[in-house]
């Protein structure tokens, strides 16, 4: 009996650690999503026109979706697929090699646009394509919002 009690108190305990793992990682990957849909918000509103230009912000932004991009797709693991309150859709697992190319891409697409974006001539252009990127990645990737 006592033998019955301590196989299920190490199964419990090991599903226990499992989904704290699982939440942690979840919260991890928010959280540096949230990071850069904060850097990013600023200079969305510049880009429709709803706030006035500025290159520091822009670059900031660029800045931390360049440093962002390589570290969040390392941040799915199989065991992350539910728990959290994540908005991750299972679609991320079962074409994972087309998720970790749009990270690339964001990274690439962001790293060249820093280069790019001077002034607010410049500007539009570039930003685009960085922000179809993430655009791109939440349709196939992400649940809708309710």
């Amino acid at each position: 009996m006592r033998r019955i009690v301590l196989v299920v108190a190490a199964f419990a305990l090991g599903a226990t650690v499992a989904a704290a793992q699982n939440v942690t990682v979840i919260k991890e990957r928010q959280d540096h999503l949230k990071k850069m849909g904060d850097a990013v918000k600023p200079v969305g509103a510049m880009y429709k026109g709803e706030a006035d230009f500025d290159l520091a912000k822009v670059q900031a932004a660029l800045k931390v979706i360049g440093e962002k991009a390589p570290i969040v797709p390392t941040l799915f693991p199989d065991d992350s697929k539910t728990g959290g309150d994540t908005e991750a859709l299972p679609k991320i697992w079962e074409d994972k090699a087309d998720f970790e190319a749009r990270w690339k891409k964001l990274g690439e697409d962001a790293k060249v646009a820093e280069a790019a974006i001077t002034d607010e001539d410049t500007f539009p252009d570039a930003w685009k394509t960085v922000a179809g990127n993430c655009g791109g990645c939440h349709k196939k990737f992400r649940k809708p919002k309710e």
